[in-house]
């Protein structure tokens, strides 16, 4: 498994694992609001993956295929 795809699969736990836990904290368990965490949790979820896709390419620790513009040393 290459590194992007870890990256992507890291980001699917980091969205799963932030939805729950803001549902156990709130102890809240409204249909709008699990629908309302669960887009939230998207969101944050994929700006977490832009960002640490921008950490990684500028430390040149990924390899997927994002890496068009990219110097090779």
């Amino acid at each position: 498994m290459d590194q992007a795809k870890r990256l992507k699969l890291a980001a699917v736990f980091f969205t799963i694992f932030w939805i729950g836990g803001m549902l156990w904290w709130s102890g809240e368990y409204h249909p709008a609001y699990i629908i309302l965490l669960a887009v939230c949790g998207a969101i944050g979820g994929y700006l977490w993956y832009l960002a640490m896709r921008w950490v990684f390419q500028h430390m040149h620790l990924l390899n997927g295929d994002h890496g068009g513009g990219r110097e090779t040393p």
